[in-house]
This record gives C-alpha cells, structure tokens and sequence, in this order.
C-alpha cells in the first residue's frame, strides 16, 4: 500500500512516498480503508519532531503520518466493536497518510448517512478540538463571555460559532481586517486586530473594566500575557496552542497579579478518554453539520502525491480553512 512517511525529523522535503504491505488488525484494532486525511498543524508539528519526547502524543520514527481521517472498516481484530462495511472516522491515532490504516477502536466514530467521507476527515480533529475547548474546559453557557484568537483559522471558526451555540457573547482577534471578516461572517459579536496587545485595552473597555470569562489563546507567545489583561478576575485563560511560539519565562505570581487567574494548557487526548465520548462529541460536530448550524470550510484538496506542496502551504500560508487528502 501507498503511505507518506518520515524517517527523520525536518521540513516538508523529509516526507517519503512509500509501499509497504498492509497491516492487519489485532484485538480491538480494525484495519480501514482510507478515503480522506485531515491536514493538520498537528501533521506538521510532528514532521518537525516536536512530538519526539510527547507521552500524549508520541511520535516515534520511522512513522507514517496523518493523525485524522475517514473511511471504511475492511477487516476488524477478535474483540472489535465494529463490523466490516462500516463507515468511520477518527483522530489522534497516526498513520491516516496512507491507503489502509490501523486504528484503535477506542478512536473510531461511526459516521452518519448525511455526512462525506471528506467531510467527516475535515471536522473530526478540529471539531471535537472546539467541542471539548468550549463545553468541557470554558464550560461556556447563557450569558458567558469569551475572547478567541486566531478566530478565522480552521478551529478558531468552529470556536466561534460553538460558542454562539451556548449563548456566550464573543470577542475574537484576528491579524488583518480580512480574516476579520471571516470572524464576523461566523458568528463573533466584537472583532478586533491583535494591535500589539492593545486588544486588551479594547476588550476592558467593551465590557466596563470587567474583562472576559474566558480567553481561548493558541497564539502563545506574542499574545499571552496580554490575554491575561484581557481576564475578569478569578477568569480562565485556556492556552491550547503556541502558533507564535511558547511563553518559557512565565512566573506563577503573574496569574495572581492579574486577578487570581486559572491557566490551563489542556490537550484533546484526556478528553478523549473513552470511545463511548469520541463518539459523543462526534455525533455533536456531526449532527450540527447537517443541520447546518456548523460549518466546515474545505479549503484545498490534495492527493498523496503532492503532499508534500499541502504542508509547505500550510506553513506558509497559514490557510484560513481547512485541508484534506483524498486517499484514491
């Protein structure tokens, strides 16, 4: 079978365009046929070996990459849960970059009639990602109010609209007036530019010197401290990600200053904990997409031949939606 893989850490030139046999399924493993792969900042960040010493998400070489994906259940090991024939998809379990893949039944999610195999590989990582971010972490309702950054990348989109979901008022930043649009167009009740930081100033001033519930920061470095500025007292800031790179020289003392404030730097993994909620939060992000209250922007599409140019994009460009592989 054909598989993209790395032998060693390093930019998009490291990936290799590999035949290897088919692997077979053991215990609860169940071997599918790829249709679609998710590309993923995660994809990228384990290419460039920042996931070497991970114990959530460990990524020895050699290794077949592609950590979200969909397609059909073509053998299954003695203690699956799942039969042949059946549609699924899944995320955190690698090796998605290839035409068959071994996935742990504890990751799979059965894939509903109304949804795409293309669609189910867009939204099964960065949906669950803002399913578990907004209900489980923000625990946003009626009433809350929140700051997002990044608001127009893939999941600071879906972050918006779960948000609106659940009532919460939104703040969101952006780096240019145009992704600006993109926030609003999604749902954001207040956008604004980064500004150097000067979004928290905006921020207190919109909301009488009070500040957010909660701040969903995966810019890191350039924002963070800023983000604390932005916090109501005893608020939460979740720093899910490091985009500008991480904050190595913070002081415990500084939550305190800013209002006794929560930090938190939560990953997807431990709140994937069983396959009865991998399931749940997939049916949730699932059932929203046909109902049409989430929307999901595919914005390239490749094949596996030409996947090394979708993560030199990535890079790059830094694409607003989100793209996939098509498994042919």
């Amino acid at each position: 079978m054909k598989v993209i893989r790395i032998e060693q850490y390093g930019g998009p030139e490291v990936l290799l365009f590999s035949d290897i046999a088919v692997p077979r399924p053991v215990l609860d493993e169940v071997l599918v046929r790829v249709k679609c792969a998710g590309i993923n900042f995660m994809d990228i960040h384990a290419r460039q070996g920042k996931y070497r010493a991970s114990r959530t998400y460990p990524v020895r070489l050699p290794c077949t990459l592609g950590m979200e994906g969909a397609g059909e259940v073509v053998a299954t090991g003695p203690d699956a849960r799942f039969q042949v024939g059946e549609r699924v998809a899944w995320c955190i379990s690698w090796g998605a970059y290839a035409e068959y893949a071994i996935v742990p039944t504890s990751r799979l999610a059965r894939i509903p009639a109304g949804i795409p195999y293309d669609l189910a590989a867009a939204a099964i990582f960065q949906g669950s990602t803002a399913h578990y971010l907004v209900d489980d972490v923000g625990e946003l309702r009626e009433g809350s109010t929140c700051l997002i950054h990044a608001a127009s990348g893939g999941i600071g989109q879906l972050l918006v609209q779960m948000a609106k979901w659940r009532g919460a008022k939104v703040f969101a930043t952006t780096s240019t007036e145009a992704k600006a649009q993109i926030a609003r167009q999604y749902g954001a009740d207040h956008v604004m530019l980064y500004d150097d930081g000067r979004f928290a100033d905006r921020i207190r001033e919109a909301t009488a010197g009070r500040g957010v519930d909660v701040v969903f920061d995966a810019v890191g470095r350039t924002t963070l401290r800023d983000s604390f500025r932005a916090t109501r007292v005893r608020g939460l800031v979740v720093n899910y990600g490091s985009v500008a790179g991480s904050v190595a020289d913070l002081d415990p003392i500084e939550l305190g200053e800013a209002g006794s404030l929560f930090l938190t730097r939560p990953r997807l993994a431990d709140y994937l904990a069983d396959a009865a909620t991998v399931q749940r939060r997939a049916n949730d992000v699932f059932a929203a997409l046909i109902d049409g209250s989430l929307n999901i922007a595919i914005a390239e599409r490749y094949t596996l031949e030409n996947v090394q140019d979708a993560h030199a994009a990535l890079e790059e460009r830094r694409q607003l939606g989100k793209s996939v592989m098509m498994i042919s």
